[in-house]
């Protein structure tokens, strides 16, 4: 669900709003997308009716996410190009099968899968041991990884870095709304915040090339750095919406322990 949805307002309304939300001028999205800053004003404000290729063209120049190209399509009267089929759709077998191969390629290291929302999808057995601890209240489906991290029933208590590792998180999640505008992740991000714990401003790092994610175990303080997989060049609502977050050890202390 975002801020504008087709139902409550025009595809000029809709078009503009984007155009603000990437913070370009009608000049330079005319540009882009090979059209008169004339004919866009119109379609801003209702005066021409913009053809189902040029709906296309603006939202591919202003880098809207499929699911609310989806909208915008709704919006000018047409019907929508990216269909959202269910992982367990037979046609998304390779999608899925991908994944799974990923993840489980990936161990003994942790990686994940996960939505647009942060409710996690897939995930190796790595990450499994990992959340074993966590409140079981929070384990229950859908499980929402930002809120399993920074919870104090989840892995916050065990998060030795957690000032910090909370200010990476809660920034990735701000990138987000801006670009998408997305009121269930705003909502997420007023709960987030809302949790104990301070935002370190702390910059120096224990790693030289990326913020750790350093965890508290039985085995010892794990360190890892993290990476994020997503799929190239998707048509499916739901494929373009699915990230792999994959942890490397950061330290060969950490590598050691998980061979382990």
């Amino acid at each position: 669900m975002n801020t504008l949805t087709s139902t409550a307002v025009s595809i000029g309304s809709l078009i503009k709003h984007w155009r603000e939300r990437r913070r370009m001028s009608q000049l330079l999205l005319a540009n882009e997308a090979e059209i008169s800053s004339r004919h866009l004003s119109f379609i801003e404000t209702g005066r021409a009716a913009p053809s189902r290729a040029m709906v296309l063209r603006l939202a591919e120049y202003l880098d809207v996410p499929l699911r609310e190209r989806n909208q915008l399509l709704a919006a000018a009267g047409f019907a929508p190009v990216f269909q959202e089929r269910s992982l367990d759709d037979q046609s998304m077998a390779p999608a899925r099968l991908a994944m799974e191969q990923v993840l489980k390629g990936h161990e003994p290291y942790p990686a994940l899968a996960i939505d647009r929302h942060w409710n996690l999808i897939l995930a190796n057995g790595a990450v499994a041991a990992l959340i074993a601890d966590a409140d079981a209240a929070l384990l229950k489906p859908p499980v929402n990884v930002l809120r399993l991290s920074l919870h104090p029933l989840g892995l916050a208590s065990k998060i030795v870095n957690l000032g910090q590792w909370r200010r990476h998180l809660l920034e990735r999640l701000d990138g987000q709304i801006r670009a998408s505008g997305d009121t269930q992740l705003v909502a997420l991000r007023e709960e987030l915040s809302s949790y104990p714990g301070e935002v370190s401003d702390e910059r120096t790092m224990t790693s030289s090339i990326a913020i750790p994610f350093v965890l508290s175990t039985a085995a010892g303080n794990l360190s890892f750095i993290s990476t994020t997989l997503i799929f190239g060049t998707p048509i499916d609502v739901t494929l373009s919406e699915l990230a792999i977050e994959m942890f490397f050890p950061a330290d060969e202390a950490t590598a050691a322990a998980l061979k382990r």
